[in-house]
């Protein structure tokens, strides 16, 4: 009897599976000339396309033109995890030193509110993104990933998360069958969402609400109350950064913020008798509580995504635009995803690739707003941009128009952080560090009860 025949190898690249299934939107027409605009919004992701539809609602008579290099989405906005969650970015301990506590818990809870908000806006708009609010379950799977899960879960509660509840192993496995599963924590404030589908939806509804949305457009300069292209100067009240992890690209930006690799693979859809046998029919967003950092979703079409860290960074702050990652990720993904659920183990992987996600120095975001240049930003969501990247618009959208709002008083709006080091300690630094949390997962997947030291000493590297 002949050998079957290997499964085809994945997809790799072409910016993402999301871009693969939906197909890719037809360019608009690059900026043809130098203009004048009220606000000009560089950077076609979440943030930027938020933060022009906000502006445009509340001042329908600007003119707000937004610049691309590629197309709406080609960035991180079309190629993540698709979790639209209330977690804050960030880190609340810092947060709460810098501002206060009640300042993170107010975060915290608009946080939670974004969630909603964000659907309600895509059903207003009409933007199908295969959204579900299915919540998010953190899983332990070794002894001491259960000790630090049971006690992030005290010490969120702290900040906020009052809503998130400690799931047994028993209650797990009613929800989703993952191997060697210990327990883990549920969060509510968390929809499941296609990632083209809701760029690709919010730039059609900016476009319809007049803002001039040019793509093929790249932007060589950013100065006071200017932009430069190729195609011409842009010349505006406000410009307005809002391009996360490319932001290393512009000039003078290359250790503003690092630009962090995160990969991701898609099965193929899995069969019937597979998905009854893991469970998931809630939907929930899956992560775990190893440090290297995993994320998943079942996908609307009964797929599994998976992402993980991968590659974490390229010397130089380079950016691989294509897409693409490496087969040694691939196959630690692919490799993952069949320890955790065994049942999925021979269906194969249809597509993987990569894209960049924005760090600051502390690992905190910030929204800024300088009125003497016009210049502002917003960014550095540590990938948690999905929901914060439309409350950051929100915010950005609030300084713009002067107005005192509790979300410019949020404890992320006017901070910044210090500048990544040089090169090598950039790389070398980076590299150690996600080395150093490998190593730590490595020990505890034995019988390690407690938190490994590596891990620690990678927290100290990372400045969190």
């Amino acid at each position: 009897m002949p050998a079957p025949a290997p499964a085809p190898a994945p997809v790799n690249g072409q910016v993402s599976f999301w871009f693969r299934q939906t197909g890719f939107p037809a360019r608009r027409a690059p900026l043809d000339g130098p203009t004048d605009a009220d606000v000009c919004v560089v950077g076609a992701g979440y943030t930027g396309l938020w933060t022009a539809y906000h502006l445009k609602k509340a001042r329908p008579e600007w003119d707000v033109v937004v610049l691309e290099r590629e197309f709406a989405g080609f960035g991180a906005s079309g190629r993540n995890g698709g979790w639209l969650s209330g977690k804050i970015p960030g880190s609340p301990e810092r947060f709460a030193r810098e501002r206060g506590k009640e300042s993170v818990l107010r975060f915290q809870a608009m946080m939670n509110r974004e969630v909603d908000e964000v659907l309600a806006t895509l059903d207003r708009e009409g933007v199908e993104a295969d959204a579900v609010k299915s919540g998010y379950l953190r899983v332990a799977h070794a002894p001491a990933q259960w000790g630090r899960l049971r006690a992030s879960v005290e010490r969120n509660r702290e900040w906020g998360n009052t809503d998130e509840v400690l799931l047994s192993a028993t209650e797990l496995r009613e929800r989703i069958e993952v191997a060697g599963g210990l327990g883990a924590a549920y969060n509510p404030h968390c929809a499941r969402v296609h990632p083209a589908r809701l760029v690709t939806g919010l730039a059609e509804a900016v476009v319809r609400l007049g803002v001039r949305l040019h793509e093929s457009t790249p932007v060589t300069a950013i100065g006071p109350r200017s932009v430069t292209t190729p195609f011409g100067e842009v010349t505006a009240r406000h410009v307005l950064r809002c391009t996360e992890g490319f932001t290393s690209r512009l000039p003078g930006e290359k250790r503003t913020w690092l630009p962090m690799n995160s990969s991701m693979i898609v099965t193929e859809p899995l069969p019937e008798d597979v998905w009854h046998g893991i469970g998931w029919a809630g939907e929930e967003l899956f992560s775990d509580q190893t440090h290297a950092y995993l994320y998943g979703q079942r996908t609307a079409d009964g797929r599994i995504a998976l992402g993980g860290r991968g590659v974490p960074y390229r010397f130089g702050s380079r950016v691989d635009s294509a897409g693409g990652t490496s087969a040694s990720t691939v196959a630690s993904l692919a490799a993952t995803l069949a320890r955790l659920f065994p049942a999925a183990a021979s269906v194969p992987v249809a597509h993987a690739w990569s894209g960049v996600l924005a760090v600051p120095r502390d690992w905190c975001p910030s929204v800024r707003l300088d009125r003497a240049t016009g210049l502002g930003w917003a960014g550095g969501f540590v990938g948690q941009g999905v929901t914060a990247s439309h409350l950051a618009a929100r915010t950005l959208t609030d300084l713009v128009l002067g107005e005192d709002t509790e979300r410019t008083r949020l404890p992320w709006t006017g901070r910044g952080s210090r500048r990544w080091e040089p090169e090598p300690a950039r790389w070398l630094g980076v590299h150690g560090m996600y080395a150093a949390y490998r190593a730590a997962d490595r020990q505890e997947e034995g019988a390690r009860t407690t938190t490994s030291p590596l891990a620690r000493i990678a927290d100290v590297i990372a400045s969190r």
